[in-house]
């Protein structure tokens, strides 16, 4: 299934493909900018809120896994960031509970799985999420245990891998293309919220913000350091890989040689959600309009790492 559509309020090319078993809508969307475009995509891969009946009836305590699950309500400040900074957006529609975007293909708890299994399952690099309960398809979430009433069935998840997770690498995959080509260099922005980090001492202020960039192997030094000192300066604390240094789309897609740089950003739910990091509450409107500055700086910045890479190009 794939759709186009114009958003001429806001001159914003729309497309969309996949498909949620179960759901009558895409698995994903994809935003472009029709007008003033930058080097950059906004990607939210646990945003999804599409659940087929199905996949309710199915977990135990459905409210409770899909508050545990989502990157809850982030497509609301991830949506206007990226229209107001004129980049592209990814955005899952797929919620996390069926398909964990960020992670290996790979990663699957194979005794979870009801029908015919691979012959040999290594354990490795490849599925080591998925011994922890959070892999390809969630298991256990801390604290709550088991999420499903039941076994999933073999066919099932290889509908979910190729309605949901596919396409959805495709598509991303094809847009950081077709980025990097038109300006030398990309940089993509995978867009998570995380629970408030716990207090080390009595004193303690946790990190607002996480940025993750593989310690040091999905992106350019310099890009990184910029987002720290962004944010930092307009008064917002901020830890760089620690506890979370990115997943999946990091490994995948940062490609630095290329001219793919990839980082992960981490906002922490109080800075805009309720007290029962439930619905968005005021503070949203800060947190965008501060993150669309971020997404401005950091794309002019990429636009300069790309002005260097064509030179040589240029004098050849």
């Amino acid at each position: 299934m794939r759709e186009i559509q114009s958003e001429s309020a806001t001159d914003i090319e729309l497309s969309s493909g996949g498909q949620i078993a179960g759901c009558a809508g895409p698995a994903y969307r994809l935003w472009r900018s029709a007008q003033c475009s930058v080097p950059v995509l906004v990607s939210v891969p646990h945003s999804g809120r599409c659940y087929p009946e199905a996949v309710v009836s199915a977990l135990r305590d459905s409210a409770q896994a899909m508050l545990r699950l989502e990157d809850r309500y982030i497509d609301v400040v991830a949506r206007p960031v990226a229209a107001a900074a004129g980049a592209s957006l990814m955005m899952a529609e797929a919620p996390r509970a069926m398909i964990d975007l960020n992670r290996s293909a790979d990663d699957i708890d194979w005794s979870m799985v009801r029908g015919e299994k691979p012959r040999a399952i290594r354990h490795s690099l490849a599925n080591r999420r998925s011994r922890n309960g959070l892999g390809l398809v969630p298991r256990r979430i801390p604290g709550m245990g088991e999420i499903w009433r039941q076994p999933l069935e073999k066919a099932e998840l290889d509908s979910w891998i190729a309605g949901i997770y596919r396409p959805y690498h495709m598509a991303l995959a094809s847009e950081l293309e077709r980025l990097r080509d038109r300006w030398g260099a990309v940089l993509l922005i995978d867009l998570h919220s995380m629970p408030p980090l716990r207090k080390t001492h009595p004193e303690d202020r946790p990190a607002e913000f996480v940025i993750g960039d593989r310690f040091g192997a999905s992106c350019d030094p310099g890009l990184v350091d910029l987002a720290i000192r962004y944010l930092s300066a307009h008064g917002r604390r901020v830890a760089h890989n620690r506890p979370y240094s990115g997943g999946y789309v990091l490994d995948r897609y940062g490609q630095t040689a290329r001219g793919i740089h990839a980082m992960q950003i981490e906002v922490c739910r109080t800075s805009y959600l309720d007290a029962n990091l439930d619905q968005p509450s005021f503070r949203a409107g800060a947190i965008t309009k501060l993150l669309a500055g971020l997404v401005e700086t950091m794309a002019a910045e990429v636009e300069a790492i790309s002005g260097n890479r064509q030179m040589p190009q240029a004098a050849e």
